[in-house]
């Protein structure tokens, strides 16, 4: 047990130190259109920045004062894993929406607390998480099993 804290605190503190660096502005982020599908129909339809780097996915929608309706931010990691965040620095309630190995919604944790230190993590091995505004998920009717299409995600 002592060992699992001090690794997340480890890794945790490796975030914090690169959350320090100088802060990108989000325009210089790649973007691309993201879809969320239920069967073949699509469902919704947003326009993501892509954190594809270490340095932005540290940095986020960290400092962000507000989202427009229909825009997210993408995380994909490199495989799948547990994924874990916090909202430090974030002045903005998250919907965080995991989505597993196939391309599918596996969770959402809505509205999560702006500046909040709680670590948000999935509740099993997830490829990437999507961040929308906070209650944007519950609007739109997004849950678990919905496909998420999108040029970094694998298409099953």
């Amino acid at each position: 047990m002592r060992l699992a804290t001090l690794a997340l605190l480890l890794g945790m503190l490796r975030v914090a130190q690169a959350q320090i660096g100088p802060i990108e502005d989000l325009d210089a982020f790649p973007q691309a259109k993201l879809e969320i599908a239920e069967g073949k129909a699509v469902k919704c339809t947003f326009q993501v920045w892509l954190a594809d780097t270490p340095a932005r996915q540290a940095q986020g929608l960290m400092f962000v004062r507000s989202l427009p309706e229909m825009h997210g931010m993408l995380f994909v990691h490199e495989k799948l894993g547990e994924s874990s965040m916090w909202m430090k620095n974030t002045y903005i309630p998250l919907d965080m929406v995991f989505i597993d190995a196939h391309g599918r919604i596996q969770q959402i944790i809505p509205n999560a607390k702006p500046h909040s230190l709680d670590i948000i993590r999935s509740d099993k091995p997830t490829l990437a998480v999507l961040e929308l505004a906070g209650g944007e998920a519950e609007r739109l009717g997004l849950h678990a099993g919905l496909q998420v299409i999108h040029p970094a995600l694998p298409r099953h």
